[in-house]
């Protein structure tokens, strides 16, 4: 059986490995709109329209589940080191969506993606790209808990093993702890069961545990709607801490913990065709300041101001 292969962190890596991985990372990220630039948000200032670097672009992505689309027409970039929340009411594709930057769902029979997802400037979907290795960089947090039944220290070393990342494991499962505000808090039980955390604790050791293979971009689906107003709180303060260095995507139900947390937000509505099929449709995507209090377009202002749910 072969030795793993040594995975490094994607900045460190060799050029030559990263393309033959089908990912590597050209100096220029290309926009799907053409340029370096996202599209321009009406009623910004020219000023405050700078370029931003884009860490994803999608261009006409539909996702379909047996032929049927559950989400169509998304057309947005998300940024690198921020935070980009994408809201809308339940059944409009918001996970469905941010299950395609990753690739979960090709483990999902009969979903196709159609469109552009670029990373980097690069198609996720293309014919080259390592899915493997696409998950590795694009980490992904789930809506309810799940460390695996081992100790503290093994779910945090899991993924390193995996992929037989080189250094001292030690140092590795500290810094991913730290990083995710719980090393203090277990210290001293690294080798007790994680099923004795509490639930905030267990949805922080998943950050942590994707934090330890060293990923580009962390997906969260709605990681506080299980949790306590206390721990919501320091899940919210951990994301503000980590965008400085990662780029995050996060699915939520809560307005409010948008508004608190994103620097970018993403509406999506619902729309019924005539045979009364669900469609997710995107409204609008703006600074999450302008989106919550300028809207552009009068059902996003009818959502977050509660007159529609």
């Amino acid at each position: 059986m072969s030795e793993p292969q040594d995975i490094e962190p994607a900045e460190r890596r060799d050029p030559e490995q990263r393309e033959q991985r089908g990912l590597s990372q050209p100096l220029e990220v290309r926009s799907p709109h053409g340029d370096a630039k996202s599209p321009a948000v009406e009623g910004v200032p020219e000023a405050e329209r700078k370029p931003r670097e884009a860490i994803f672009g999608l261009h006409d992505v539909m996702v379909s589940y047996n032929k049927k689309p559950a989400v169509r027409g998304v057309s947005f970039d998300i940024g690198k080191n921020e935070i980009t929340a994408l809201i809308g009411p339940s059944g409009c594709g918001k996970s469905t969506l941010i299950r395609c930057l990753n690739r979960m769902n090709d483990l999902i029979p009969g979903a196709t993606v159609e469109g552009e997802v670029l990373y980097h400037g690069q198609n996720l979907y293309g014919p080259q790209i390592d899915a493997v290795e696409v998950r590795k960089r694009i980490g992904m947090v789930f809506q309810k808990p799940n460390p695996f039944p081992k100790s503290i220290y093994d779910n945090i070393a899991f993924g390193p093993r995996v992929l037989g990342m080189k250094g001292d494991m030690d140092e590795t499962v500290e810094s991913a702890l730290t990083h995710a505000a719980l090393w203090d808090e277990v210290k001293d039980r690294l080798k007790t069961n994680a099923f004795g955390m509490s639930g905030g604790q267990q949805q922080r050791l998943c950050i942590a545990r994707a934090l330890a293979v060293e990923p580009d971009v962390i997906l969260m689906d709605e990681p506080c709607s299980a949790l306590d107003p206390i721990s919501t709180g320091k899940i919210e303060d951990l994301m503000l801490s980590l965008k400085d260095e990662y780029s995050i995507v996060i699915v939520t139900h809560n307005m409010q913990q948008a508004a608190r947390v994103s620097d970018k937000t993403a509406f999506f509505t619902v729309e019924l065709s005539e045979d009364e099929h669900r469609t997710g449709r995107v409204v609008e995507f703006a600074d999450t300041e302008k989106l919550f209090t300028n809207p552009d377009d009068p059902r996003t202002e009818a959502y977050v101001t509660g007159k529609v749910g």
